[in-house]
């Protein structure tokens, strides 16, 4: 009996959980990897806010150096045949609430083979509860259309203390990632990355181009969340 209880357990457990990154894009993987003239274009659909658009030292924006294209220069390493399309949808300043109420017009319509969504730093102005309820609806809305979703956590402000527990930041990391397990999604743990360069003794400043945005640097350490789930 005790053995029939910890099977059930173990299963449910196991069906629950953040998308494998060895696994989740497998079927994306095999399209990269085809030549001409039987491959095609594949589309990676960057929303969210001013670090996914580039924004550095405002109102500087180094598109090359944002994570973005940071992936894409490593996944033409990888895939020379690939024809990759890097579409960003985000906008400098807005929140998930706004994200997704142009979700239709302004990203579903382009096709995304694979979807980032990239609100949490400036969701602390809508709270954890508003954020929940537009980042599940981008969601369900891309499920529908059978897109990959990748869920990215926040990067840092240096205003907010990475070292201190229940910080506003990992309040809302931990509500993305509880929404990386419901619905069975990518992760790019970008809180996770900064946060154990700090706990190593790294300064935080050698990451970022300003208070809430990272450099090329930091860009760098959110660029290597997403990568793995490619290679």
């Amino acid at each position: 009996m005790i053995a029939l209880v910890c099977f059930g357990f173990c299963h449910s457990q196991k069906l629950v959980a953040q998308a494998d990154p060895k696994t989740y894009l497998q079927e994306i993987q095999i399209e990269l990897q085809k030549e001409w003239p039987g491959n095609r274009t594949i589309n990676l659909v960057f929303h969210g806010h001013s670090v996914p658009s580039g924004y550095f030292k405002t109102p500087v924006v180094n598109t090359l150096d944002a994570y973005p294209y940071q992936l894409l220069a490593e996944l033409k390493k990888v895939y020379p045949y690939a024809v990759i399309n890097i579409i960003n949808t985000a906008i400098g300043g807005e929140n998930a609430e706004s994200g997704s109420k142009r979700f239709e017009q302004d990203v579903l319509i382009h096709k995304p083979d694979v979807l980032f969504i990239d609100y949490a730093l400036n969701d602390r102005g809508i709270g954890l509860e508003r954020a929940r309820v537009a980042w599940e609806s981008m969601i369900k809305r891309a499920l529908e259309k059978n897109i990959k979703v990748i869920l990215m956590t926040p990067s840092p402000d240096q205003q907010v203390n990475m070292l201190e527990p229940g910080n506003i930041l990992e309040m809302h990391a931990a509500q993305i990632r509880d929404m990386a397990v419901k619905y069975n999604l990518g992760l790019g743990d970008s809180y996770d990355a900064f946060r154990r360069v700090v706990v190593a003794g790294n300064p935080l400043p050698e990451y970022m181009s300003q208070v809430n945005h990272p450099n090329q640097k930091g860009h760098n350490l959110i660029m290597l969340e997403v990568l793995r789930f490619f290679k």
